[in-house]
């Protein structure tokens, strides 16, 4: 089954009084209401409703700049003007009531064709390409969200209902198509032991069915932090609040194993939202002054729970400005504070300075096959691409490495623009000439493999390359280009240094479901029904000759849960399937943010993180007017580059 949202088939009046939240019948729209509504109807199809029975169809382009009492355009060839509310009551007799507000542009943007808003019904039907807010996505999967077994008889049901075993094209082709789901052979690999430090209560730790808590243990590389500060963007928390909520957080930081200063170095700072680069820098300096030129470790920002674009304007500044590990706080966790949440939230902040909260037993003890008796690293790729209708914003590949071994928890991150839409991955290596240094050799995988060197003292002899987000019908495209890129990227640190490779394509978004065959016997599910952590599947349904295999590495918590696939696209290092398949699932329960085992490889999930961050260090969108050249330069083939991150931020997981 699936699920998608549409566009509600109002008039077009309502659609944007429902978007803007506001009625628009009285008064004139601001520019930054009209740049809104703009996004949200263009591409969208319209049927005109003043011409009685004829209703033509027309895709909305965009949004006239004047409102439509002042717009006027050419009627004939002698250029002679006629306004478009004269036409309207002439041609049609139709009166246009809403003269205040903008026309919509449809068709082709040089031949200006502008029909009035009032005189127009979206088209029922149409899918709803663009991101969803909060709200729309809970209500989606209030709606779509059912239990494996609920989803399961569905499928039943609706395979029976069409009949397909007396489809008469399926018989003509000599295809039978059965009514009973495909019975395939799974297994369910154990979850790995846990090490957490020695001056815990625990120290070691059994997850059991994909999670495990913080009770009693300690992070086992805990972090530093002598100089933090606060900065409270929230009108409705006072500073006792906030004092309040930052000593229970310094204190769960230090039941935690952390050593975590009780104080800020200077009195928590309150400032309005808009002025976040001014607050940043006061703190900032404040706090190097009064800590007599010591750096400030860590900031922790509360900010309002619907806040805009503050989050994106802090990390961008803090990230690639200042050089500065940021802590956000929504306004209601800061309210109710739950020791669950601190806990969450402490992990966190141990990582991001450059902690480690576990690592896998097996891996302290040598005794992970193909990873232990060498260096290895392990990378993990991702790109993002902008939304559907962003069609000059740049997508954003993200890199990330372990910087450890043979733990392989702690993982650096890198990340680039590139070409609208371009999947493969452009800076993994690069040359430019310098006029001074002659040819000069780059990219993101010789960075990340010299950090490697410089964190461990070794030079990685093995590379395991996760990459997440290719469809099938590129996965040789990427392979073959970055596959190369990273063999180059070895070549340009020492001529002869070529460790092997296994390229694997991790793939979230596809149909495949996997249901327990018992599930009246509770030992062969997880408490939402779903099959158990662990379980594999590497027949019958993979590939015939290929190297793939289905992994459910987590629990479900609701829904059915969605097995991650994936594919060995090449191997240098001879993996079997038994030890990719324990390795990759092992990998899963290192994930830095909480005490649960994940869906997909951590690496692939903190440069999903990662690519998703650096959205937030792009050029904001422009208004109108200042567009045209903004829009010349993205379509010229020259991406603007991402403002650099800060030595400091790269180093550590500040994706997290």
């Amino acid at each position: 089954m699936s699920s998608t949202a549409f566009i509600e088939p109002l008039p077009v009046i309502e659609f944007v009084a429902q978007v803007l939240g506001k009625d628009v019948s009285l008064r004139t729209m601001s520019d930054a209401d009209r740049v809104k509504i703009k996004k949200a109807l263009r591409g969208v199809k319209v049927e005109v409703t003043h011409r009685g029975s004829v209703r033509r169809k027309y895709r909305v382009s965009g949004l006239t700049s004047l409102p439509t009492r002042e717009l006027i355009f050419p009627v004939d060839e002698q250029n002679n003007m006629k306004s478009v509310v004269e036409y309207f009551k002439e041609m049609y007799g139709f009166t246009i009531q809403y003269s205040h507000l903008p026309c919509l542009q449809v068709g082709n943007q040089k031949k200006a064709n502008y029909l009035p808003m009032e005189a127009c019904k979206i088209v029922e039907g149409q899918r709803y390409t663009k991101r969803l807010n909060e709200k729309q996505i809970t209500s989606l999967l209030k709606v779509t969200c059912q239990r494996p077994r609920e989803q399961e008889m569905d499928i039943l049901q609706t395979v029976h209902q069409n009949s397909y075993d007396q489809d008469p094209y399926a018989k003509e082709f000599g295809i039978s198509i059965s009514d009973k789901l495909a019975s395939v052979e799974a297994r369910v690999l154990p979850a790995p032991w846990l090490k957490y430090h020695e001056t815990g209560k625990e120290k070691e730790c059994l997850p059991q069915v994909g999670q495990w808590n913080m009770m009693n243990k300690k992070v086992i590389n805990g972090c530093t932090v002598n100089h933090w500060a606060c900065i409270n963007f929230s009108r409705s928390i006072q500073e006792s609040t906030a004092h309040g909520f930052c000593q229970e957080l310094a204190q769960m930081c230090q039941i935690t194993g952390m050593e975590f200063n009780r104080d800020p170095i200077i009195p928590i700072y309150n400032s309005r939202p808009e002025q976040v680069e001014k607050a940043l820098k006061h703190v900032y300096n404040a706090a190097v002054n009064k800590s007599k030129g010591k750096e400030l470790e860590l900031l922790i920002a509360i900010l309002p729970d619907n806040n805009g674009s503050l989050y994106g304007d802090l990390k961008r500044i803090c990230e690639t400005d200042l050089g500065l590990i940021s802590q956000c706080c929504l306004t209601k966790h800061v309210f109710k504070i739950s020791k669950q949440y601190l806990a969450n939230v402490s992990l966190k902040i141990n990582v991001k300075m450059g902690g480690r909260n576990t690592v896998l037993l097996d891996a302290i003890s040598c005794r992970i096959p193909l990873v232990s008796d060498i260096p290895t690293i392990i990378f993990g790729a991702d790109v993002t691409h902008p939304e559907t209708g962003e069609d000059s914003s740049p997508s954003i590949a993200a890199v990330v490495a372990s910087q450890d071994w043979p733990e392989v928890t702690k993982y650096a991150g890198l990340v680039c623009a590139q070409a609208h839409r371009q999947e493969l991955i452009q800076d993994l290596y690069k040359t430019w000439q310098d006029p001074e240094r002659g040819t000069v050799t780059g990219g993101m995988i010789r960075e990340l493999l010299i950090s490697f060197r410089k964190a461990t003292g070794q030079k990685p002899m093995r590379i395991i390359f996760y990459r997440d987000g290719v469809s099938e019908g590129q996965f040789y495209q990427v392979l073959l280009y970055e596959l190369d890129a990273i063999r180059k990227a070895c070549a340009s640190l020492e001529p002869n240094y070529q460790p092997p490779v296994t390229f694997v394509i991790v793939q979230k978004r596809h149909h495949t479901r996997l249901y327990a065959n018992n599930h009246k016997d509770r030992s062969s599910t997880d408490r939402s029904g779903n099959i158990l952590p662990g379980t594999v599947v590497d027949s019958k349904i993979c590939h015939p000759t290929e190297f793939d295999f289905y992994l459910c590495s987590h629990a479900g918590i609701q829904g059915t849960s969605r097995p991650a696939h994936y594919h060995v696209l090449w191997d240098e290092n001879n993996f079997t399937a038994d030890e990719m398949q324990t390795l990759t699932n092992n990998l899963c329960y290192t994930y830095a943010r909480c005490t649960r085992s994940v869906s997909v490889v951590p690496p692939a999930y903190y440069a999903h993180l990662a690519a998703f961050r650096a959205r937030f260090y792009t050029e904001p969108e422009m208004p109108e007017n200042q567009k045209s050249r903004s829009t010349r330069m993205a379509n010229s083939s020259a991406v603007k580059p991402l403002p650099a991150l800060k030595e400091k931020v790269k180093r550590v997981m500040f994706y997290c």
